[in-house]
């Protein structure tokens, strides 16, 4: 389906009526249900952004029950369509009614087509302004940072601590398990200072053997060991006037430990095989997955050492404390991967997201990624299941037994579940909730959530 389609929905099971209506609407792409069933299959398949929706429907023609059932239905899967119903003339009655239960407007038959026909356009007009401004409200709201989605407390206030600090030239140290994205927070901080114009220059010391990491650090002369056969420079000195980035720095040898603490104090170094102190001016970011108060215990990190690189000390949360951006992170995902496959996935069914919201994620950010990856390549149908993402029975995690920790574990995850499918907006969040926005508030506040 193209981008620029414009799809209308019509709910109608007058056979003549609906061959009517279906050459009213010039412009859009009009589909013809007869009945719910068929209606919500529709919705499925093509995300109408307006249904035009006849109250009286099989298999109750003469009453509102089937008609109204199908309103809600649609309203629950799909709520920020715009849902007119057509009624009988004279029963405004069940016209409110449908109304007050969130649809868009309503018309009384006998159909005039031009009126009807500028009622659509003003519907889909308002459907098209929502969406677009739920994607620039999400685009600036999700992204804190360059290249950081974040909606959680616990991450926000990692991003406001890099905003504060970028601009020093502090020492950071950032601590976070594997695949939490501690790269994406050292650019950021090399993005946000003054040093920006000039090179982030990062190297990951768990990756690059002991023997050798000296050698990549520091640079070295001509012929200091078999092999040297030219005057190299380090990575210290590429990084001068920039940021470098000590990934994994807990993997750091003992006693290249003492050379870099040498550097940190007095800006100069030396290359292997030189007897010249060079002054180098560079920012330094630091980053480990290690417990490194456990490691100086243990004699295996300098106590001196960690003191000059945790001047300021940022904890990058796990995926598991930071649930609220889990829907979040999956669907920018899948829109980041639609576009690279040219694929038009439309999200994740509940199955998917029970499975996304009971998984572990011992592997963090980058576990959701490849499995969202994953799932984009293998889906067959329009939505992604639990088990395109890899998931099997069995994968869930034991739920607890106490009754009132159930409930509210349970009530804020439907919340944030809910804020998250309505893009922050109270309204409709509150529509999917199934109860009234005071009520929300409430809980809101109840759970020590933001709006």
């Amino acid at each position: 389906m193209s981008e620029n389609e414009k799809h209308l929905l019509v709910v109608e099971d007058d056979k003549g009526l609906q061959s009517q209506l279906r050459w009213c609407f010039d412009g859009y792409q009009v589909e013809i249900a007869g009945d719910r069933e068929e209606a919500i299959a529709l919705l499925r398949r093509h995300e109408p952004g307006v249904v035009l929706l006849d109250l009286g429907l099989p298999p109750d023609p003469g009453g509102v029950t089937e008609g109204l059932a199908t309103l809600k239905e649609i309203l629950s899967m799909a709520p920020e369509t715009k849902v007119i119903v057509v009624t009988g003339d004279h029963d405004r009655a069940n016209a409110v009614k449908a109304i007050a239960m969130g649809a868009y407007d309503f018309y009384q038959k006998p159909v005039d087509p031009d009126i009807l026909s500028l009622i659509v356009d003003r519907a889909y007009h308002v459907y098209e302004l929502e969406r677009e401004n739920r994607r620039l409200q999400g685009g600036r709201e999700n992204m804190p940072l360059d290249g950081i989605i974040a909606t959680s407390s616990s991450m926000l206030r990692a991003c406001r601590t890099v905003e504060k600090v970028a601009q020093t030239d502090i020492t950071v140290l950032l601590l976070g398990a594997s695949g939490t994205g501690k790269e994406l927070f050292a650019r950021a901080l090399h993005q946000l200072s003054p040093r920006r114009k000039k090179r982030l220059v990062a190297i990951n010391c768990a990756a690059i053997p002991d023997n050798l990491l000296e050698s990549e650090l520091f640079g070295y002369e001509k012929g200091a060991f078999t092999g040297a056969n030219k005057q190299t420079r380090g990575k210290i000195e590429y990084a001068d006037g920039g940021t470098l980035f000590l990934d994994e720095i807990g993997d750091m040898p003992l006693d290249l430990q003492a050379k870099m603490l040498r550097f940190l104090q007095e800006r100069v170094i030396e290359r292997i095989g030189g007897r010249e102190e060079i002054p180098v001016d560079v920012r330094i970011v630091c980053a480990t997955h290690q417990d490194l108060p456990r490691l100086i215990k243990e004699g295996r990190f300098r106590e001196d050492l960690y003191y000059r690189i945790s001047e300021i000390t940022i904890h990058i949360p796990s995926l598991r404390e930071r649930e609220e951006d889990l829907l979040v992170l999956a669907r920018a995902f899948l829109e980041r991967f639609n576009q690279e496959q040219g694929r038009s996935l439309k999200g994740f069914d509940e199955g998917a997201i029970r499975a996304m919201e009971q998984h572990d994620w011992p592997g963090n950010v980058r576990e959701l990624e490849s499995r969202v990856k994953r799932a984009a390549i293998l889906a067959d149908g329009r939505y992604i299941t639990a088990e395109d993402l890899g998931f099997v029975a069995g994968d869930e995690a034991p739920q607890p037994f106490n009754l009132k920790q159930v409930r509210e574990e349970a009530e804020r995850k439907a919340i944030h579940r809910a804020m998250a499918q309505a893009n922050d907006n109270i309204t409709e969040a509150a529509k999917l909730l199934g109860i009234t926005r005071p009520t929300l508030y409430n809980l809101l506040e109840k759970h020590g959530l933001k709006a």
